[in-house]
């Protein structure tokens, strides 16, 4: 097959690795509009069973893909300045450009060419092609070009983020809730390499108006944030890669493929960081493609089809989930005045996939906690 690939993220990486692996008769190259050392991220962070799916199909590129990663068992909650643990969520974290890095190299070793610094915002050109896959991230420009047949459903949720880095370890992965003048603001951190941690900032548009921060340049909305949270970063700075603030979009769409056209990863549908899906749900995606050419063969429109068929339940479950996580996080209100054990056990079962049940079975000390204080409750 004569494959081409708009997007050299994680999904259209490991999509054009397993086809070139299985199959050195592809043809198969990918386009990135980026240079190649270029990362506007911090770092990734997947959970165990996020990661497992790449082990049990490729345990050799697993190896390679997690040679930098960092694991932690732990997780804290802040609230009201306490700290809470939550026990046995175990994370693997890495920095995005050492996974991208091991993708690249992957692919070469199998015969991929990549071509950085290609910027592809239509099909033209790529007509003798058996398949174009779209994996240009959640502005797609394939999916913009192509949005009468995609029919994409874009939705912009209210609370603004800004995604900076900093030199303080955040061994647990931390949410931080700090209540200030100014409102509210969050800090999802994880330490993702031995020097760095990831620091995403969260407000919600009342604290955004409230402390100006539209009127503000990079570098005054990074000390706002620094003062925000000075008790947290213990004196280490914040640090700025385009930092600037975004409202997130939750990227649906009705249809995932038209002709030989497919789209996969963040193009296809977004996550939220809340919950850490969006590396999870592009490596799955590309899975479930080369699963479905392993059923389908060469017979294209019968590939895409088994491709929404073997994608879709799965998609759409975690997709759920992390609407639920966002919307959480954009009603805390009437939670802010909970103690800190009771909101960091509405925290855990926030999207509905963790009951009371998994609760004590995940975390016996913070079920416990929380009985103590709801003694109404029986189960």
């Amino acid at each position: 097959m004569k494959i081409r690939i708009i997007g050299a993220g994680p999904a259209g990486l490991l999509y054009a690795w397993l086809m070139k692996r299985d199959d050195p008769s592809h043809d198969v190259r990918v386009f990135e509009r980026d240079p190649e050392d270029a990362t506007y991220g911090w770092g990734v962070v997947f959970s165990d069973v996020a990661l497992a799916f790449v082990r049990e199909l490729a345990p050799e590129l697993y190896l390679r893909m997690t040679e930098h990663q960092v694991v932690f068992d732990e997780m804290a909650v802040v609230h009201q300045g306490q700290h809470v643990e939550l026990a046995h969520n175990t994370f693997h974290r890495m920095a995005r450009i050492d996974l991208l890095k091991a993708l690249h190299a992957a692919c070469r070793e199998v015969g991929v060419a990549i071509e950085f610094e290609r910027r592809v915002e239509d099909i033209a050109g790529f007509e003798d092609c058996d398949l174009i896959v779209a994996a240009d991230g959640a502005n797609s420009a394939i999916r913009t070009r192509l949005q009468a047949h995609f029919e994409p459903i874009l939705d912009e949720r209210p609370n603004l983020l800004a995604w900076y880095g900093t030199t303080r370890l955040f061994q647990p992965l931390s949410l931080i809730f700090r209540q200030i003048p100014d409102g509210l603001a969050i800090a999802h951190t994880y330490q993702y390499s031995p020097t760095h941690s990831t620091f995403l900032v969260e407000v919600d548009p009342a604290t955004f108006a409230k402390a100006g921060l539209a009127r503000m340049s990079e570098a005054e909305s990074l000390a706002w944030c620094e003062r925000a949270f000075v008790d947290d970063l213990q004196g280490h700075a914040l640090l700025s890669n385009r930092s600037n603030w975004f409202r997130y979009t939750i990227v649906k769409n009705r249809h995932w493929h038209w002709r030989n056209v497919v789209l996969i990863g963040d193009a296809l549908r977004t996550g939220h960081p809340s919950v850490g899906s969006g590396t999870r749900l592009a490596l799955q995606d590309s899975i479930a493609l080369f699963d479905a050419w392993k059923e389908a063969g060469s017979d294209v429109p019968r590939m895409l089809k088994a491709f929404v068929r073997l994608r879709r339940p799965g998609s759409d479950s975690l997709q759920l989930a992390a609407i639920k996580s966002c919307e959480w996080y954009e009603d805390l209100g009437p939670k802010l005045g909970l103690d800190p054990i009771s909101f960091a056990y509405d925290y855990l079962t926030r999207s509905g996939r963790v009951d009371h049940a998994e609760v004590r079975k995940r975390d016996p000390v913070l079920a416990a906690a929380w009985e103590r204080l709801h003694p109404e409750f029986e189960g």
